[in-house]
């Protein structure tokens, strides 16, 4: 009983950490997002997008990368630029960089798991674009493309219509109310997946013995960095298959990734995982209820292919390049997580940033009223998310209340 105790401190300590290791990185991303969410509206870039597929491809990649990371925000927003005209294969370009290529995943993965995941993140994205595109070409799915837009038609349009220029929207106060209100909206969006996402992770990190990790990822664990083909197929499809148990989003998935790679999961494992927020169940229904069900499974065969292929690519490119990570350089548990560091500082920075976001968007200007689109998410997915996460806020209070009583 003692040590349940002991381990039940360590997993809730441990999350706190993650919390506070990832606060400012949260913070920072958010607000980039928000601003460009507000002053670049869908209407912009559906236009400069236009009907031309190789422009479009770039022009989605680029307005992705500048987008949200919120996979739901994103489905909305790909539909949207689907519906307006924008070509298929840009609108799955935008797709797959506003889910993978967005700057606030960038900083938490390089908290997390380092700069080569960093970089294996954004040469991944592209890579999922590049034969995403190839896919599409090949297969050439004209029919399921027309039935897709067919299915939109009747549907209500969501069409932006503030005209302002952005420079004149930098300038108003009216503007950056919106901004401290899509602020909250996205947090909104991740908060139930970021709590349930770290707290598993804490979990696991104190309560999961390492023979586990080697039984589902064949050949991980012993300090083991020299995997057959075979093995590291076998880890690019069990990632995925982990991420979809957990439906939870990339942004709350990453500490979990850090785990994963610290018992000894190798680096195209860990990628297909990191990948993976697009083809789990909740989105497949989504794409479902917007282009039929169809189009979903063929979106899930096109990303679950390439994810497969560019996770695979990053390994051996990153093999043969000798930059491939060590996972001793990953460590989950250590006792510094709240030294008074640069974390320290910019975590208070952030919080008087988004204290004084709060206060203008929802108290000075309560006036203002902004609402972006959301793909409809399931109410049962929702619930059963919003009661886990305040399952794990009761866990994590015991939990340090049995740390510190226990090492006092």
């Amino acid at each position: 009983m003692n040590d349940f105790l002991q381990q039940w401190g360590e997993a809730a300590y441990t999350t706190a950490g993650f919390f506070w290791m990832a606060l400012w990185a949260f913070a920072l991303g958010y607000v980039i997002s928000s601003m460009i969410q507000v002053f670049v509206t869908e209407k912009k870039m559906q236009q400069t997008m236009g009907q031309n597929e190789s422009k479009g491809v770039l022009l989605g990649t680029f307005f992705g990368f500048i987008s949200s990371s919120c996979s739901f925000a994103a489905l909305a927003s790909t539909k949207s630029l689907f519906k307006k005209g924008a070509s298929f294969v840009s609108s799955i370009a935008f797709l797959l960089a506003s889910t993978n290529l967005v700057i606030e995943l960038g900083i938490i993965i390089s908290i997390f798991l380092g700069w080569q995941f960093v970089v294996g993140e954004y040469a991944g994205g592209i890579l999922l674009i590049g034969i995403s595109w190839i896919l599409i070409r090949l297969l050439n799915p004209k029919k399921l493309i027309e039935q897709a837009r067919n299915n939109l038609k009747d549907k209500d349009d969501d069409g932006d219509k503030d005209s302002k220029s952005w420079k004149k929207k930098i300038e108003s106060e009216e503007s950056w109310a919106k901004v401290s209100q899509q602020y909250g909206m996205e947090w909104k969006m991740v908060w139930k997946d970021v709590t349930v996402g770290f707290t598993i992770a804490g979990i696991v990190a104190a309560f999961v013995p390492d023979a586990w990790f080697e039984t589902l990822f064949v050949g991980s664990g012993g300090g083991n960095t020299d995997f057959s083909f075979l093995q590291i197929i076998e880890h690019i499809v069990v990632g995925p298959v982990a991420a979809f148990i957990t439906f939870i989003g990339s942004m709350g998935n990453i500490p979990l990734a850090a785990l994963l790679f610290s018992k000894g999961v190798s680096f195209a494992g860990v990628m297909a995982f990191i990948f993976s927020d697009l083809v789990v169940f909740p989105i497949l229904r989504i794409n479902a209820k917007y282009y039929g069900w169809k189009m979903s499974l063929f979106i899930l065969f096109l990303l679950f292919t390439s994810l497969v292929g560019a996770s695979l690519i990053l390994h051996y490119s990153f093999d043969l390049l000798s930059i491939l990570p060590d996972p001793s350089q990953v460590t989950i548990s250590e006792n510094s997580y709240f030294a008074i560091d640069y974390t320290f500082f910019l975590n208070l920075a952030f919080l008087l940033i988004s204290g004084f976001l709060i206060y203008l968007g929802f108290f000075k200007r309560k006036d203002v009223m902004y609402m972006k689109e959301m793909a409809p998410k399931s109410k049962l997915l929702e619930n059963i998310l919003k009661y886990a996460a305040l399952i794990c806020y009761v866990w994590l209070v015991g939990g340090l209340v049995m740390k510190f009583t226990m090492n006092g």
